[in-house]
């Protein structure tokens, strides 16, 4: 419609990220929209809570933060802004920045996309009796927020009314960009693979900084930490995609650090299940077209189906976390029981005064690198950091642990220090639950100067199978095939890696180095071997895709984030150490092969 390349800067990776990234992408990435994602699963539900106090509350105030001192600059250059900052109330954060821009002396049309939140229609939507989409649980009796996660249809919409910003609440990540894409370029309805492309893109740029070198595998040969670029798709009308960064700035944007954002947070590579399009991702190859610059080529799409996935959130109970230093001579030993008597001591208490048990305890001692399982090496740090974690329904039990946390430091192990911030606090735990809803119960609405706006959506289609398009993914029972003779090495040797979360289960995805290695890792790397190497987390199955496009596979572990997010009492309760852990697991090369461990990677 109106340019046949856009070029679009992803500011924003999570409520909290560097308001400097929306001012480097306006004055130094030449960039034509910026996106912003405020909004992890759980955010929803803290959002819903600030409201309930607050009723002008309830969005992310960040995005107002990073936008209004660059706002008379974001109107000259006449950059346009969509993200999903509005949280659970849109309208609000409208407000807040249309205040913003008029102390900044400028003019900016501002819409708003509303539809997604369903707790006023909880009665309705119970009478259809949803169940969960892993377990199968009915839906809890009192729910803390429902949001449906819309697509793009209805941002470009916005747009194409006018709107310089677009503020939704839930959303699926990639429609931030794909709304822009779809609005500039006319894409239609059924044109799948473009659809896909697009929310390939949305994908790649979505978590800010991680595809231009953060948290990248080969961390030391990534540049300029201190400035890290963020990311550009440089997007063209015909489907084609690449990636880039503002120049001068820090990071390293190669096939392998996109790729790694490729493969974060996915499941099934060839159906991954968004509003506007099932997409197939197996047969996407990345290609470096110089420096800092990356195609991204081969996405497919087909058809979605007829339902929206939701997340609703619900309490359940109350939890309380500290940590406390301990060094010197048998500092894990110590560690350990330390913990397990702090623990001992406030479950006595809590049960004399009548509380009964906690309904879960954690105590992690970081430094005998429990984090490993079975593989653990450490057995005598002379340092160690003692986590402990627990959770009970009633709020005086969990105080009561907080109190009973800190006297350890003087009633127990010699070299304990560090109780920073005071005794541990009670806070809510919130739980994750995941439906699907039909589209037809879901009222996307579109608001733009205070008026209703026509919403392009699409048709409804009849649901689809949500199945990968790859012809085999390895089940939980395949076993590995017998190692050859040669050299055991660290996985790390033959691939890049990068870990994610969806609610209590993981992701890690695997990338080859070479292609010479992809036949060792689909042989040794089964999920029965992924498995094994998270036997001491791990509640669910694993199951492994092959992504050959790519050089990959994505494994995804069940239940195994201790309940994920907020409800998690791990260190770790979002898996972003898995794939750091995985990468230690060893893989045995032919003798004939390990000399590729040492030539310059294709």
């Amino acid at each position: 419609m109106n340019q046949e390349v856009v070029r679009i800067g992803g500011f924003s990776a999570f409520w909290g990220d560097t308001p400097e990234a929306a001012r480097q992408l306006v004055t130094r990435g030449e960039v034509h929209y910026l996106v912003g994602d405020y909004l992890a699963e759980v955010t929803m539900s803290l959002l819903a809570r600030a409201r309930l106090k607050d009723p002008a509350a309830g969005f992310a105030p960040d995005l107002v933060t990073a936008l209004a001192p660059l706002l008379q600059e974001i109107a000259s250059r006449g950059i346009k802004v969509v993200s999903n900052a509005g949280g659970m109330n849109p309208q609000g954060c409208r407000d807040a920045l249309a205040r913003a821009a008029e102390a900044a002396g400028v003019r900016l049309r501002i819409a708003v996309v509303e539809g997604d939140d369903l707790l006023p229609s909880v009665e309705s939507i119970r009478a259809l009796d949803p169940r969960e989409m892993f377990s199968g649980a009915p839906l809890p009796a009192r729910l803390t927020s429902i949001n449906a996660y819309l697509g793009a249809f209805a941002i470009a919409s916005a747009l194409s009314a006018g709107a310089d910003i677009v503020l939704t609440g839930r959303c699926v990540d990639s429609a931030l960009a794909l709304g822009p894409l779809i609005h500039e370029f006319g894409w239609a309805d059924d044109d799948y693979d473009r659809l896909s492309a697009g929310s390939l893109a949305g994908h790649l740029i979505e978590c800010g900084a991680q595809c231009t070198g953060g948290n990248f595998t080969d961390w030391q040969c990534v540049p300029g930490w201190d400035d890290m670029g963020f990311p550009v798709a440089e997007c063209h009308r015909d489907g084609r995609v690449f990636i880039t960064k503002p120049p001068g700035t820090g990071g390293l944007v190669s096939p392998a650090t996109v790729g790694e954002q490729l493969v974060y947070e996915i499941g099934d590579p060839g159906a991954y299940l968004l509003p506007d399009v099932i997409c197939d991702w197996t047969g996407v190859t990345l290609a470096q077209d110089g420096p800092d610059r990356v195609r991204v080529s081969g996405a497919r799409g087909r058809a979605p189906g007829d339902q929206y996935k939701v997340c609703a959130t619900y309490g359940d109970g109350f939890r309380a976390m500290g940590t406390l230093l301990i060094a010197g001579f048998d500092a894990g030993a110590k560690a350990q029981r330390q913990g397990e008597a702090i623990v001992a001591r406030a479950r006595r208490l809590a049960l004399a005064q009548g509380h009964g048990d906690f309904t879960q305890t954690s105590v992690e001692v970081i430094g005998l690198e429990q984090c490993y399982g079975t593989r653990a090496r450490a057995t005598d740090p002379r340092e160690a950091v003692l986590k402990i974690g627990v959770r009970h329904d009633r709020r005086e039990a969990v105080e009561l642990f907080g109190r009973e946390f800190a006297p350890s430091a003087t009633a127990m192990a010699q070299g304990t220090t560090g109780l920073i911030g005071g005794r541990p606090s009670a806070t809510p735990v919130i739980r994750l639950f995941s439906f699907l809803l039909s589209k037809t119960q879901v009222a996307v609405r579109v608001r733009l100067d205070g008026e209703d706006l026509p919403c392009r959506m699409p048709a409804v289609q009849v649901a689809a199978q949500p199945t990968s398009a790859h012809p085999r993914a390895a089940s939980p029972g395949d076993a590995a095939a017998p190692a050859p003779a040669g050299t055991a090495v660290a996985l790390r040797r033959l691939a890049w890696a990068r870990s994610g979360d969806k609610g209590d289960h993981a992701n890690i995805g695997v990338i080859a180095r070479r292609p010479e290695f992809v036949s060792l890792l689909r042989e040794q790397l089964t999920p029965l071997a992924v498995a094994a190497d998270f036997a001491h987390y791990l509640g669910g199955p694993v199951r492994r895709w092959e992504m050959p496009g790519l050089q990959a596979f994505n494994f995804v572990l069940q239940n195994v984030l201790g309940g994920g997010g907020m409800a998690s009492l791990r260190y770790d309760p979002q898996g972003k150490t898995y794939a750091a852990l995985l990468l230690d697991h060893p893989i045995v090369v032919p003798d004939g092969l390990l000399p590729l461990l040492e030539a310059p990677t294709p």
